[in-house]
């Protein structure tokens, strides 16, 4: 079997990764804004008896080494050298992402381009002669809608031609002028006397182009400097010509092709009306009113999440407290199970995993609607709208991507801040980003909340996720006086069509959203329950507060005192809190409940509680779309009912109150990122220092925060 590499390069929003979905079936993360894919992503198809592995660039607008995206994707393309390019243009955007078509005809690697978004062009009116723009570039052009998977076939049939005859994709050479071509044609033929190890490695025209423009890694790269003599050589005619400005030249003239592409395969162009997405814009980009709009759009996400996914929540709940837990338990006594062992599996695993587990409904339609936000391409709105708030902390509205990112899960936003220009930017962004509330915390919060506060549900949660992007701000300002000093660059950002996401990608990218979430409650999380477990039983049978980790609660709970939590129960689970965010619930779960939950109606059989489970599911499902209609405003019909109290949300109502409550989850937000974050931290800056840096940050600032609002709440009588 032939096996050839493709990768699949193009500007940002132009729809690469719905292509490569389109083709292969994969689930690469899709998202309608820039910094999605901040590395390469691969995927594997089979054509007949060829195997194609595709490759994901990052979106870049060019091959110049100014951003991290631009330096993998240029990486790739030179030093890996597949087979197959397939450039990815934006019909509705033909001259911009041209510029980039010219900079991968350099490279003398076989390009296809796929003439994507074709749909949305001819609507506005625009009509591309495709024969015209083959001609001109002297390559394959397929129009395509990925999203509806109109021209894949044609695109596969272009890959599988390059495979069996790669002549017919031979490249063609744009003329960038006799000067210009005088210049390169001296670079090749000195590299050719003095280098020629370089020209076996590099494409020649592409490589002697990189070497006029002082390109400084590449120079760096090849260890040679601009002074060169065959360098000067060949500069001399045309800086006396044209100035020294060579890198400005070529970008002219690379935007000139594109331009002149553009005006010669353009038949009409009637696009000329405010579209929907201007209309849109000068309500949602407004100074005014675009930070209130999109401070009411999460209270928006927080208020469905709970009053849909509560009654499957209460479901899982009432399921793993009572039928799976009474079922395990006395298929383990029929086994003659140790005493120990039977806690060890319903006090520790079951208890501890399914604490964590009941929360996915929640998760699961927090992700959803997040990810339709997303794929909308609002949530390049918001980057946008923040940026006048970044500036006051050093930093821009792109370094506020990888921040929105957060809201799933904290480690890939450590790996977007690849997306940003600086090392000072990419260190301070990733500082912030553990002040995002991530699904992780999600557990705490609903339990806490369910609890104290399930009238105020959405408004509670609400202002969790808010107090952390204000905290983010301030901790930002603080950072940016002392530690990273220095100023915010430009910010300039596309800002991508509104466009309808369909269902089936909002389904599979809320699955890679949430099945991170479900694996490490499946691997991560079940070794901590069992851990944790050993660490309350140790030595067995002993009091839990007089366990190995009552001991250590014990200890440090006076630091919490002042914070109106200073027990050993709470100490102990804010330290397994390191660990993962999700473990504090399950270390809960275990001290507090276990014993205290009994199980009710034993006397039931196995199917008398399978059919109850059934149609308790079913009422979930008719309480749950009844939450909705119940419309705002109105208290939702779940929480009209009086509410069955489980065994954890009683016990922790009798240690809290409200205001300590509420303190507790403020720390939970802010305190120290967890061991993963950590780990991603070190491989994208190289060491442990950053990670150091933020456990110390943090915890001050969790400390300093909850203090100030307990203290505070206190004095004001609450």
């Amino acid at each position: 079997m032939k096996n050839i590499t493709v990768a699949v390069a193009g500007n940002p929003n132009s729809g690469k990764s719905t292509l490569i979905n389109a083709i292969a079936g994969t689930n690469l993360q899709v998202g309608n804004w820039p910094g999605v894919t901040v590395e390469k992503k691969t995927a594997l198809l089979k054509l007949e008896n060829i195997q194609v592995n595709l490759v994901d660039l990052p979106g870049t607008y060019s091959l110049s080494p100014y951003t991290q995206e631009e330096v993998i994707a240029r990486d790739f393309l030179v030093k890996e050298k597949p087979d197959l390019i397939i450039d990815v243009i934006d019909s509705t955007n033909l001259e911009r992402n041209l510029y980039l078509t010219v900079q991968l005809l350099e490279l003398d690697i076989p390009v296809v381009i796929a003439l994507n978004i074709y749909d949305e062009a001819q609507k506005k009116g625009i009509i591309i002669d495709i024969a015209k723009l083959e001609e001109l570039l002297g390559v394959k052009v397929i129009p395509t809608v990925a999203t509806k998977r109109e021209g894949i076939k044609d695109l596969l049939d272009a890959v599988k031609t390059v495979a069996v005859e790669p002549e017919k994709f031979k490249v063609k050479k744009l003329n960038y002028g006799e000067d210009i071509e005088e210049a390169i044609k001296i670079v090749e033929e000195e590299l050719k006397i003095k280098k020629a190890d370089l020209l076996s490695q590099y494409p020649s025209r592409w490589l002697s182009l990189k070497l006029l423009e002082g390109d400084k890694l590449v120079l760096k790269e090849l260890n040679l400097n601009e002074d060169e003599s065959f360098l000067k050589k060949a500069k001399h005619h045309f800086i006396e010509a044209h100035g020294d400005d060579m890198e400005s030249l070529l970008a002219d003239l690379r935007y000139g092709i594109a331009n002149g592409a553009t005006r010669d395969v353009i038949l009409k162009d009637d696009n000329k009306r405010i579209d929907i997405t201007e209309k849109i814009d000068r309500i949602v980009l407004n100074r005014y009113l675009g930070i209130p709009i999109f401070l009411l759009a999460m209270w928006l996400v927080f208020k469905i999440a709970f009053d849909f996914s509560k009654p499957f929540s209460d479901y899982l709940d009432s399921l793993i407290s009572g039928p799976l837990t009474k079922w395990t338990a006395y298929a383990l006594n029929s086994f003659g199970s140790a005493e120990w062992l039977i806690s060890l599996v319903t006090d520790g695993v079951i208890a501890g995993v399914g604490a964590v587990l009941v929360f996915i409904p929640v998760i699961a339609v927090m992700m959803f609607i997040i990810t339709l936000l997303e794929g909308s391409g609002y949530m390049a709105r918001v980057a946008f709208v923040m940026d006048r708030l970044m500036h006051t902390i050093g930093l821009h509205g792109k370094s506020f991507i990888p921040m929105l990112l957060g809201f799933g899960c904290n480690v890939p936003s450590i790996y977007a801040t690849r997306i940003l220009e600086t090392e000072r930017d990419r260190k301070l962004t990733a500082l912030l980003v553990p002040l995002m509330s991530c699904g992780a915390r999600l557990p705490v919060y609903a339990i806490f909340i369910g609890a104290f506060f399930a009238e105020n549900a959405p408004t509670v949660l609400w202002s969790l996720y808010l107090l952390g992007i204000v905290m983010a701000i301030v901790l930002g300002f603080i950072l940016k006086k002392t530690l990273y000093t220095g100023f915010a660059p430009v910010f300039i950002m596309e800002l991508p069509p509104y466009r309808m996401p369909m269902f089936r990608d909002l389904l599979v990218h809320t699955w890679q959203k949430l099945k991170h979430f479900v694996i490490k409650a499946g691997t991560y999380i079940f070794a901590v329950s069992i851990i944790m477990w050993f660490l309350l039983n140790t030595p067995y049978g002993v009091e839990k507060e007089n366990s190995a980790l009552g001991k250590l609660g014990k200890t440090i709970s006076p630091v919490f005192e002042p914070l109106g939590f200073g027990t050993w129960e709470a100490s102990s689970s804010l330290v397994a809190g390191l660990i993962a965010k999700e473990v504090v619930v399950t270390t809960m779960a275990q001290i507090y409940v276990t014993e205290e939950a009994e199980q009710k109606e034993e006397e039931k059989g196995f199917f008398e509680d399978l059919r109850d489970s059934f149609l308790s599911f079913i009422l979930a499902i008719k309480d749950a779309f009844g939450n909705l209609i119940s419309g705002f405003g109105i208290k939702s019909l779940a929480l009209e009912e009086e509410e069955e109290k489980t065994p954890l949300k009683s016990k922790l109502q009798g240690i809290f109150d409200p205001l300590s409550a509420y303190t507790f989850l403020v720390f939970v937000l802010l305190y120290w990122p967890c061991v993963v974050v950590g780990i991603a931290m070190k491989q994208e800056f190289g060491s442990w220092k950053l990670y150091g840096q933020a456990l110390l940050i943090h915890s001050i600032l969790a400390w300093l925060v909850a203090f100030v609002i307990y203290q505070g709440g206190r004095l004001l009588g609450f």
